[in-house]
């Protein structure tokens, strides 16, 4: 039986999860078309900076940002005046590390779809009339749905299932940064390995879910 933190923990971190998927759409959207239509020369530096939490130990991200958005560094004080900070141990520290941190899973699909786009269904809506935004919305996003269905889901099963970076950032506390993989962590380390295997199966069948879905959707879309 889930206890009454676990399923606290549980409704944060869907709230997180959510979030988090929303926010990366809207940044994830222009910056991978960016990246898949430029021939600028900083298209390689920015590809890397969007994959590097794929090869960064959480824990690297974690500190670096609890460092630079601490209420002592130049950024924390900034944000402090603005009425925004300080976001180390919060529930907007969360957001804002889990966006940087699950950037690469939801880029890099949507970028790889807008790079199999058929040039012509483009030229076509423009010689109709159609400005580069009314083109995006009206040809791209339709065209690209299986990247897009593909970035949200990654999105947001990774941000499920963060550890690392969110401990370092958020810290342990209970309604506000206690997500699943840190409530899971506490089970562990006060040996309450039952409480812990449970939690842990509702994320393994929950994921386990998603993933069949996203996958089922997909292949059907290619028949």
């Amino acid at each position: 039986m889930l206890t009454e933190s676990d399923l606290t923990a549980i409704g944060l971190t869907v709230k997180l999860a959510a979030l988090v998927t929303f926010i990366l759409l809207l940044i994830g959207l222009p910056l991978a078309w960016w990246l898949a239509r430029t021939q600028s020369r900083w298209q390689a530096p920015v590809s890397a900076l969007v994959a590097m939490p794929l090869v960064l130990p959480p824990t690297v991200l974690g500190f670096y940002l609890l460092v630079g958005l601490g209420p002592n560094s130049p950024l924390g004080q900034a944000l402090e005046a603005i009425g925004i900070g300080p976001l180390p141990f919060t529930f907007a520290g969360l957001v804002v590390a889990s966006v940087l941190y699950s950037l690469p899973f939801v880029v890099q699909p949507l970028q790889a779809a807008m790079q199999t786009l058929d040039e012509r269904a483009l030229e076509v809506a423009a010689t109709l009339g159609a400005g580069p935004l009314d083109r995006f919305m009206t040809v791209v996003l339709p065209l690209c749905w299986r990247g897009l269905l593909t970035a949200a889901v990654l999105g947001f099963a990774h941000t499920l299932g963060e550890f690392g970076v969110v401990l370092m950032i958020g810290g342990n506390i209970e309604g506000e940064t206690r997500v699943i993989a840190v409530q899971i962590y506490d089970h562990v380390e006060a040996l309450n390995y039952g409480q812990a295997h449970r939690l842990s199966a509702v994320m393994l069948v929950f994921s386990f879910i998603v993933l069949v879905l996203m996958y089922s959707l997909n292949r059907g879309a290619k028949r």
